[in-house]
């Protein structure tokens, strides 16, 4: 289990206090209007809204791993070359839907974080779209396991990942109820599902802080 901010060790607990707290940050990030301050498409857009998701739970939040890690049988991108992928993820173009993906998909690759990465990355991504092509996607039409299969096959093909999230697009790109849905969904590709982001927006009477 990780080490955290708030001193609790059971996994469990960990992840539920995870999810609600990041959450709430996911909400306020939409609502304070921080994410409209971000340059898309820049690995140190990526670490800000790491940071601001989970600097209240980890020490690592933001921050570069510092060991080598695997999803099953894949490895990600090796620890001595990840400043160098990063580096060159940075200079990819990203002013077309295909360029974006490929960017995202190799930001998958490069996975910066010890934990966290797809939920930054699919902000990160949505930001890319919607300041580039004026479009973000509608998480809620993309199917859990369609989505992980793709991914998991994009290092190799990414026609699938783009044809997926290309039929789930959407031109309300400032839509409240997306961008909240669209958490949701993203927690839940991760098995995350405890908390709906929109209950966390308010402050217990009801109405939005």
């Amino acid at each position: 289990m990780l080490e955290n901010k708030l001193g609790i060790t059971d996994s469990a607990e960990l992840a539920r206090a995870e999810e609600k707290i990041s959450k709430k940050k996911a909400v306020e990030m939409f609502e304070d209007g921080l994410l409209e301050t971000l340059e898309p498409g820049t690995y140190e857009s990526l670490a800000k809204i790491h940071k601001y998701l989970f600097d209240e739970i980890y020490d690592f939040a933001g921050k570069l791993r510092s060991a080598n890690i695997a999803k099953g049988n894949f490895r990600f991108a090796p620890l001595m070359y990840l400043e160098a992928a990063l580096q060159s993820i940075d200079k990819m173009p990203q002013s077309t839907f295909d360029e974006i993906i490929e960017k995202y998909v190799e930001m998958n690759v490069a996975h910066p974080f010890r934990e966290g990465n797809g939920r930054s990355a699919r902000i990160w991504l949505d930001l890319m779209l919607k300041k580039e092509i004026g479009r973000v996607v509608d998480w809620s039409k993309v199917d859990k396991g369609d989505y992980l299969l793709a991914m998991e096959r994009s290092p190799i093909k990414d026609i699938e990942i783009k044809f997926l999230l290309k039929n789930a697009l959407t031109d309300n790109i400032y839509d409240r109820e997306i961008y909240m849905k669209g958490i949701d969904h993203s927690y839940y590709y991760e098995g995350y599902y405890v908390f709906k982001t929109e209950e966390l927006s308010t402050d217990g009477s009801g109405k939005e802080k």
